[in-house]
């Protein structure tokens, strides 16, 4: 996955669709801030003159069909789904309760039974993370190199993530790892601070694994967002350090086994 504003699915087409993607969650943010920003700018001149957490994705040199899973409304996710007890088991213990969300579910409204998500990665998901009165989302996708080509279509190719391309927005405390397995991480900051929004999401960490052939598994750790539909207030830090970001996105339990 990628940033936010470079999520530019047709959000409004896939509504009601029975298959919801995290891409489709996070374009719709990123449009709404952008049509609220352009309402406001407009506004301003008529003053003046006369008044928008996957990812379906494989391993490297690996076929492997996507899983398509179906996940409760809201509130009926009473317990923890096998997905996120996997998961928390490789989190710090101070990290909080995880427990599995569909994000298109609260922030879409979603009918229940329509929410669907192809899963590639063996934990690939949505997941709230709660602690000290807060709730924040940590977003697992992982993503196969002809999607990856078919994402970037006559895009630019860039390799190094830490250098913005023209149109993107900065990513600040970007850093490039080159592993000796010939696998690149990078790790950034983004304040998600582009205007109002529904939901207007949090700060949050993103961390990219891209795979020898190509293929990237992201996984977004965010303070949450505001909004009527939130499953609680922001956390006042991304759920994991930078540092356990880092290791949580090397870890071999979020790849499909060879």
């Amino acid at each position: 996955m990628n940033d936010v504003r470079k999520l530019l699915g047709r959000v409004a087409e896939d509504a009601g669709q029975p298959v919801i993607s995290t891409e489709v969650v996070y374009a719709r943010a990123a449009r709404v801030r952008r049509r609220r920003r352009v309402a406001v700018s407009a506004a301003a001149v008529c003053a003046v003159a006369a008044g928008a957490f996957v990812v379906p994705g494989l391993s490297a040199g690996q076929e492997q069909a996507p899983r398509t899973s179906s996940v409760a409304a809201p509130g009926k996710l009473a317990g923890d789904s096998e997905r996120a007890r996997k998961l928390t088991a490789l989190l710090p213990e101070d990290v909080g309760s995880v427990k599995e969300v569909p994000l298109a579910a609260i922030i879409k409204h979603v009918p229940p039974g329509q929410v669907e998500t192809k899963l590639y990665g063996p934990l690939d998901g949505q997941y709230a993370v709660r602690r000290d009165g807060g709730v924040g989302y940590l977003v697992v996708g992982l993503m196969d190199a002809e999607k990856v080509e078919k994402k970037l279509g006559d895009g630019p190719r860039e390799t190094n993530l830490c250098k913005v391309q023209p149109g993107e927005p900065h990513r600040t405390d970007c850093v490039r790892e080159e592993l000796p397995d010939g696998r690149v991480l990078t790790v950034w900051s983004d304040s998600m601070d582009y205007g109002d929004g529904t939901p207007q999401w949090g700060p949050e960490l993103v961390a990219r694994l891209v795979l020898r052939d190509g293929g990237q598994l992201t996984v977004r750790d965010s303070t949450g967002f505001e909004a009527d539909t939130a499953l609680g207030p922001l956390l006042k830090t991304p759920p994991l350090t930078r540092a356990q970001l880092r290791t949580l996105t090397l870890s071999p339990e979020l790849l499909p086994a060879k």
